[in-house]
């Protein structure tokens, strides 16, 4: 496995799902090691499979997903049955479906919040047991407040801002 070092404060960029509570925790202990966020809504980003697929990296196809998402939950896809070019053609049709979140940096780019290489390099130390990954709603069923069309526009470009 490839180590990656970085010296902090860095510049990142930071896809979420608009109030999502994970992704808050995940921006706030980004942002405490001194990182600076140009947060973009994953929801309303311009996907192609080309560009997605890097986020990835050697993970297998079913850890690609966003566990949480209803089309997952509910059985509607699964994800451990899909080739790559399948998942990418479904995360790139439906956005929700993709693990959260996606963090890119100084040519580094990694999706979700576990320890790994590109957290290690970013100063991000998770306690044992420490969960930023799985949704911060509980329970079974978890629902998030929905993001209109109407809010995602209002919302208007992103730009570099310290949390």
């Amino acid at each position: 496995m490839a180590t990656f070092a970085m010296t902090a404060p860095a510049e990142l960029v930071f896809y979420e799902k608009p109030g999502c509570l994970s992704n808050a925790r995940q921006k706030a202990r980004l942002v405490a090691v001194g990182h600076c966020l140009e947060v973009r809504n994953l929801l309303a980003e311009g996907w192609t499979a080309e560009r997605l697929r890097p986020f990835f990296g050697a993970r297998p196809v079913a850890e690609w997903f966003n566990t949480s998402a209803p089309r997952v939950r509910k059985g509607e896809i699964h994800p451990e049955a899909l080739s790559e070019a399948q998942a990418l053609a479904l995360m790139v049709a439906d956005p929700l479906l993709i693990r959260r979140p996606l963090i890119e940096t100084a040519g580094l780019c990694d999706c979700g919040f576990e320890p790994g290489p590109v957290l290690a390099a970013l100063g991000v130390e998770l306690e044992v047991g420490e969960d930023l990954q799985s949704c911060s709603r509980g329970g079974e069923a978890p629902t998030c407040p929905e993001v209109s069309t109407s809010q995602l526009s209002a919302a208007g470009s992103p730009g570099w801002v310290r949390l």
